[in-house]
C-alpha cells in the first residue's frame, strides 16, 4: 500500500454527524459550463463555483487554450474570457488532462474555435466501461476527421461543423454532452433521441441558451438543436450537488446523525428522498436547504434499482448501501448504469458487513449487464457492526462510502487515497470538522 501520510486519513468512528454544512455547484455541471464559455464570443460568469480538483482540471485546460479565467467579484464565481482563443502544447495538455475525462468535451468548441482539437488519453473514475468512441463516432457525423496518433486523437473540421440525426443506444450523460456542445454552432439542424435529461444536462442546455443558442427538449428524451452563427457570453448560477447533498445525507443515516445541508434542493432530489424516507431516515426542506437525520429506531431494508433521471442515480447508491448495513433485513440493489460500481462493497465486507454480490438481474426488469457476468447486483443483510479497518478509496463516490463507513464503524480506520474524494467534494475536511467527526491526517496527530 503506498500513499503519501497527507493522503491519508486517520477516522476514530462512533459518533455521530450532527452539525451544518454548505453544498455548492453541482460537479456534473460547472467544468462543463466552463467548457462552454469556450463557445462564446465574449466573456461569461459562471457563480456558485465549488472549488473542486475537476474544475482546477479545466481551468487549467482553459487557460492553456488562452481563454482567461479569474475570480470573480463574489466568492465561487469565475469569469471565463475566449476572446484570444489558441492552439495548445500537446504536452501541456496531456499533463493536465490525465486524471480526468472532460478533456474529450472540449472536441466541438475547439473544432468551432481553431478548426482542430487534441484529445489526450483519458482518465477518471475505474468504476465500468465508460468507451469514448461513441463521442469520436458523433464528431465524424458532424464532419470531423479523426486521426489516432501514439499520444492521443488529433480532430480537423475541414469545413464548418453539419447538425446530424443521432440516436443514443443509452441515455449517456457525456455523449449529450457532447452532442450539444457541438451542435449548437453546427449548421443546420440536430436531433438527437434518447438523450440524458439529468438536471445538469437541463442546467448546461439553460447556459447555452443564455448565450444565444436554441434548443428545445421534448418529452420523449428528444433534444432538438437548431445551429446558430455565433453565440455571445453568459451570466448563470449552477445548479446545486445533488449528489453531494445525497453523500451527506446518507452519512448523517449511517452514523445516527443530524445533518443540515444547505443548497441542497428537493426538486433535483425528489427520487433520492422518496428512497430516504423508506429506508427509514427522516428529512425536513425549508428554503435554504434540507435537513436530514436519523429518527432513532431500526432502519428499514429496501428494494433499489439506479437508473437514468429520473431514476434513482447510481451516485446515489455508494453512500446509500453503507446506510443499508444498518437496516434490518435484506436490502435487495441493482445496479443498471456502471456494471462495475458494486465492487467497493469487499471493503464493506472486511469491516463487518455482510454483502454477496450476483451477476444476475435482481430487480424489476432485466438490464444491459444482465447475463454478461458482471457482478451488478447485491444483497446486503443487516443490521452489522462495522470495525475501523484499512481502507484504500477505489473511485469517487466509493471513497466517500468508505469515509461514512469509517465514520460509522467502532475504532479508528486509516482511509488512504482521500486525495481522489477532491475531484467532487468540496472542502470535505473542513466540512467533516464542521459536523464533529473525529478525523486527523498523520502529520496532525
Amino acid at each position: 500500500m503506498t500513499s503519501v501520510p497527507d493522503d491519508v486519513l486517520i477516522v476514530h468512528g462512533g459518533t455521530p454527524l450532527e452539525g451544518e454544512i454548505h453544498v455548492r455547484g453541482a460537479k456534473n455541471l460547472v467544468p462543463k459550463a466552463m467548457v462552454a464559455a469556450l463557445l462564446g464570443s465574449g466573456p461569461s460568469r459562471l457563480r456558485n463555483v465549488p472549488d473542486i480538483r475537476d474544475v482546477r482540471v479545466v481551468r487549467g485546460l482553459l487557460q492553456l487554450h488562452g481563454v482567461t479565467v479569474r475570480p470573480g467579484v463574489e466568492p465561487g464565481e469565475l469569469v471565463l474570457d475566449p476572446s484570444h482563443v489558441e492552439s495548445a502544447n500537446v504536452a501541456d495538455i496531456d499533463a493536465h488532462a490525465g486524471s480526468s475525462r472532460i478533456p474529450i468535451l472540449f472536441c466541438g468548441p475547439l473544432l468551432h474555435r481553431l478548426g482542430h482539437a487534441f484529445i489526450p488519453g483519458l482518465g477518471g473514475c475505474d468504476i465500468g466501461g465508460r468507451p469514448i468512441d461513441f463521442h469520436f463516432d458523433v464528431l465524424r457525423q458532424f464532419g470531423a476527421t479523426i486521426e489516432k496518433r501514439d499520444d492521443g486523437q488529433y480532430l480537423e473540421a475541414p469545413q464548418r461543423l453539419r447538425g446530424t440525426k443521432i440516436a443514443l443506444p443509452y441515455p449517456s450523460v457525456g455523449a449529450t454532452e457532447q452532442v450539444l456542445l457541438t451542435a449548437v454552432l453546427a449548421e443546420g439542424v440536430t436531433e438527437l433521441s434518447n438523450a440524458a435529461v439529468e438536471p445538469e444536462i437541463e442546467d448546461l442546455i439553460c447556459v447555452l441558451q443564455k448565450m444565444g443558442a436554441i434548443i428545445a427538449m421534448d418529452t420523449d428524451r428528444t433534444i432538438r438543436i437548431t445551429g446558430v452563427d455565433s453565440l455571445g457570453g453568459y451570466n448563470h448560477k449552477a445548479l446545486p450537488d445533488r449528489l453531494e447533498a445525497a453523500s451527506w445525507a446518507s452519512a448523517a443515516l449511517a452514523t445516527g446523525g443530524d445533518v443540515y445541508v444547505r443548497g441542497a434542493q428537493q426538486r433535483s432530489m425528489m427520487t433520492f428522498l422518496n428512497t430516504y424516507r423508506k429506508v427509514g431516515g427522516a428529512f425536513e426542506i425549508d428554503d435554504e436547504g434540507i435537513r436530514f437525520w436519523h429518527p432513532g429506531g431500526p432502519l428499514n431494508a429496501i428494494a433499489l434499482e439506479t437508473d437514468v433521471h429520473p431514476g434513482f442515480q447510481t451516485d446515489w447508491q455508494q453512500p446509500l448501501v453503507v446506510a443499508l448495513t444498518q437496516a434490518a433485513g435484506l436490502s435487495i440493489v441493482h445496479e443498471t448504469v456502471y456494471e462495475s460500481r458494486l465492487g467497493f462493497t469487499s471493503a464493506l465486507n472486511q469491516m463487518g458487513a455482510h454483502i454477496q454480490l450476483y451477476s444476475e438481474c435482481l430487480g424489476g426488469t432485466p438490464c444491459r449487464f444482465g447475463q454478461r457476468n458482471f457482478l451488478h447486483s447485491a444483497v446486503v443483510s443487516g443490521p452489522t457492526k462495522l470495525q475501523g479497518a484499512d481502507l484504500v478509496i477505489p473511485d469517487l463516490r466509493g471513497g466517500f462510502s468508505y469515509l461514512i463507513a469509517a465514520l460509522a464503524a467502532q475504532g479508528t480506520s486509516r482511509v488512504h487515497g482521500i486525495e481522489l474524494i477532491n475531484r467532487g467534494y468540496e472542502n470535505f475536511m473542513a466540512k467533516l470538522a464542521d459536523l464533529g467527526a473525529n478525523v486527523a491526517l498523520p502529520s496532525a496527530g
